[in-house]
């Protein structure tokens, strides 16, 4: 293993695993641990990230947290969060699965309770699985790369796709039954819940602060730093990320016009939701759906 940094995208795991199983800058399945440069530095997530220690074990910190990973545990990132100080036993194994933010979203758009997914990796990114539950997930990366691997399938793309959120739903499962039995949240962790919950059913026409407050009976300013102890984003950032993914999925995967896509968000006309398109993901809405 070398130390050269590694940034947690597609495009770099490409470059730094260029023999991996990919589907261009969509997906990245990483059969070996051993081929994934250590992170000593901190580097941002760019794209949701599941991996599982076959053997061995691990360390690294997430946000500045230090969490350490054995057999048969499965780690979550989540675009956004911070990770380094990795650090691998000798005989540690596994595999990982890394997609990009916009084909997730593809993915997810019709799971529900979805949000336990990612509420799991900023709280308790790292759960453990039972051994046949190990086999399932080992079953689905076997799938999944083998039809990833048969380039002239003519439905490669969307059957990863259909593979993946089948996995993603067992995975959801295991969260769920987790959460059961973990030791009771704290009041932090708690609001956060409910705050993420709230979003998600209220983001098309709310994006004030202040409202989500209103409903949790806290001031925005004690909203505002219970969801950053908790989340390391802030309120706004949390309803910006998930008002520009239903923007994402809108304008790849349906005919809406922008001007259909703003009304749809509440946004007050076509020309605010291109600016506020433009000034979190860096390009035009037209631009985007054309890419």
């Amino acid at each position: 293993m070398n130390n050269k940094s590694f940034n947690f995208d597609i495009p770099r795991a490409k470059q730094v695993i260029p023999n991996g199983t990919n589907i261009g800058d969509d997906l990245v399945l990483i059969n070996a641990f051993e081929d994934v440069p250590l992170v000593t530095e901190p580097r941002k997530v760019h794209c949701f990230f599941v991996a599982i220690c076959l053997e061995g074990s691990a360390q690294y910190t997430v946000d500045t947290k230090e969490f350490k990973v054995g057999k048969n545990d499965v780690v979550v990132f989540n675009d956004g969060q911070v990770i380094g100080n990795y650090m691998f036993s000798r005989d540690c194994k596994g595999v990982a699965i890394m997609v990009s933010n916009d084909f997730f979203a593809e993915i997810v758009k019709e799971v529900h309770e979805m949000s336990q997914l990612f509420l799991i990796a900023y709280s308790h990114p790292v759960f453990s699985l039972k051994p046949e539950k190990v086999r399932t997930f080992m079953g689905y990366f076997n799938l999944i790369k083998q039809r990833v691997d048969d380039h002239d399938h003519h439905f490669r793309r969307e059957l990863a796709m259909s593979l993946l959120k089948a996995m993603i739903y067992d995975i959801g499962n295991e969260i769920w039954q987790s959460q059961r039995t973990e030791p009771k949240r704290t009041r932090a962790e708690a609001i956060f819940n409910k705050f993420i919950m709230l979003v998600k059913d209220n983001y098309r026409k709310e994006r004030r602060v202040s409202w989500y407050g209103e409903q949790l009976c806290i001031t925005p300013k004690y909203l505002s730093e219970t969801v950053k102890q908790v989340s390391h984003r802030t309120p706004n950032e949390w309803i910006d990320h998930y008002v520009t993914l239903e923007i994402r999925v809108l304008l790849k995967n349906t005919t809406m016009n922008i001007k259909e896509i703003a009304e749809e968000l509440s946004f007050p006309n076509q020309s605010f939701l291109g600016k506020y398109f433009k000034e979190h993901v860096g390009m035009s809405p037209s631009k985007y759906r054309r890419s």
